[in-house]
């Protein structure tokens, strides 16, 4: 493992469920020594990568994906059409009849797309990222009453620090077949059992399977014969803990990081399995 870079990292720009912004108390203790290319393939609201990017750690290439085709897209336009993007930012408003209006507003123009992505994410209930059946995003108004919506500065920052990386829209699969000795892959899959007990996620079940569960455990095993690291991150639970065969387990605390007014704040366990200590 390393030691930790004395700079300032960059923050996530997105409210995320699932995010991982907790686990950077504590990633320096799993980050290889040297690495080559990093990967994370469930990218959601990147929190460890902009960390380890923004403090040094990511050297060289960085690839990162995620199914989620309106994610990716807003990951590209801030990286690649920030100005373009900055100038349709400037026109958005808090309001209810504001929020509906643009939610229910179907965009083609990528950038448009990504502006719409960004403004829900900002004045939606919880940050939350839903869809109906048919595709619909049908996360109700947050009326959050934000002094202002966008911190340009620190979008630019954003911009400037996914240079150098590539995104793609793609299966977890596919993505880490891509992987090479030396590289380094962080694994964040939508969680499927809850913490700590028998219940499975019905919401994430349709989302990330059990069955999605068992082939991302045996792709650990894959990654580590290629010479590659990994670190997976998952809710403590012992059906999780039974299908990785490999690599340390190690057992966390975090505060959870959903919750609207009146909602009870608890402690969660997550597991962490890694090939790197």
């Amino acid at each position: 493992m390393t030691t930790e870079i004395k700079r300032k990292p960059v923050k996530p720009f997105l409210r995320w469920a699932g995010g991982k912004t907790w686990l950077t108390k504590h990633i320096d203790n799993y980050i290889p020594t040297n690495f080559n290319d990093y990967y994370e393939p469930f990218l959601g609201g990147g929190s460890i990568f902009f960390y380890l990017k923004s403090k040094g750690y990511i050297k060289n290439k960085a690839f990162l994906s995620d199914s989620n085709p309106e994610l990716i897209n807003t990951y590209k336009i801030l990286k690649n059409n920030h100005k373009e993007l900055f100038y349709l930012l400037q026109n958005h408003v808090d309001t209810e009849d504001e929020y509906y209006r643009i939610r229910n507003t179907e965009f083609t123009d990528p950038i448009e797309r990504a502006a719409q992505f960004l403004y829900l994410n900002k004045t939606s209930f919880n940050g939350i990222y839903r869809v109906n059946r048919n595709g619909k995003y049908n996360v109700p108004y947050g009326k959050r009453k934000l002094d202002s919506l966008y911190d340009f500065e620190h979008l630019t920052k954003v911009s400037i620090t996914l240079k150098n990386t590539y995104l793609s829209t793609q299966d977890f699969k596919n993505r880490c077949k891509k992987i090479h000795e030396n590289d380094f892959v962080f694994i964040d899959p939508p969680y499927t059992v809850a913490h700590e007990n028998n219940g499975f996620i019905q919401y994430n079940q349709s989302i990330f399977s059990w069955k999605n569960q068992i082939q991302l455990a045996k792709q650990t095993i894959e990654i580590d014969r290629k010479g590659a690291f990994f670190l997976v991150t998952n809710a403590y639970h012992d059906c999780i803990k039974e299908i990785y065969t490999l690599g340390s387990q190690e057992k966390l605390s975090r505060a959870s990081t959903i919750g609207g007014i009146g909602a009870k704040r608890t402690n969660y366990k997550e597991i962490i399995i890694t090939n790197t200590v």
